[in-house]
């Protein structure tokens, strides 16, 4: 999310305008952001995710979507493109465009240094009001990380880690694994950015 907010619209104007932009932008709260494009890394896992959950999806009545899917998480709060979502059975759509989502079963981030701390607070306290989403799942560009948080049914959220190219990720809300090795394959990292006091 862009740090230069625009004037305070409406979502009705945000949406029309939204429509025919050549750049996505996120809403909140009468203010929109322009967001900013991804790397390359960025892209491949997207495109790796999209097409393993595809595979695994195959003959269930669950739908994959990925960055250009709005999703309106409330009608005057946040607006935004998760990198991916499932929604399973019929996709509920905010109005006849059915070009933004109210439904999905599962949202997935992938993260990188700038982002992670957006998709870890607000973001993720925003999509809990959500009542149809039941896992909420963070994919790290710096390592071959995912994180799955599952929604229990008191309310809380549960944190499962799966990390290193072995491993083997449970979507347990789709009945389906997702390897690491797979979502990975050629994401060259870069290397830790090391910080250095000086005198």
């Amino acid at each position: 999310m862009s740090a230069s907010p625009q004037q305070i619209i409406t979502p009705e104007i945000y949406l029309e305008m939204e429509r025919t932009a050549e750049i996505r932008h996120e809403y909140y709260h009468g203010t929109v952001y322009q967001m900013s494009g991804g790397s390359g890394t960025h892209a491949i896992l997207i495109a790796h995710l999209a097409a393993s959950l595809v595979t695994g999806l195959r003959g269930k009545p669950c739908s994959v979507t990925v960055s250009d899917m709005r999703l309106q998480v409330a009608p005057d709060g946040l607006y935004t493109y998760p990198d991916a979502m499932v929604f399973c059975g019929e996709a509920q759509y905010a109005d006849v465009n059915k070009d933004t989502l109210l439904n999905p079963r599962v949202i997935i981030e992938v993260v990188s240094r700038s982002t992670e701390a957006y998709d870890r607070g607000k973001k993720f306290q925003l999509y809990r009001e959500l009542e149809s989403l039941e896992q909420y799942v963070l994919v790290s560009q710096m390592e071959p990380r995912i994180e799955v948080n599952t929604r229990q049914p008191e309310g809380k959220w549960l944190l499962e880690e799966y990390v290193g190219l072995d491993a083997k990720c449970r979507i347990d809300s789709l009945h389906c694994m997702i390897a690491l090795a797979e979502i990975y394959e050629k994401v060259i990292f870069s290397p830790p950015v090391l910080r250095t006091d000086e005198d």
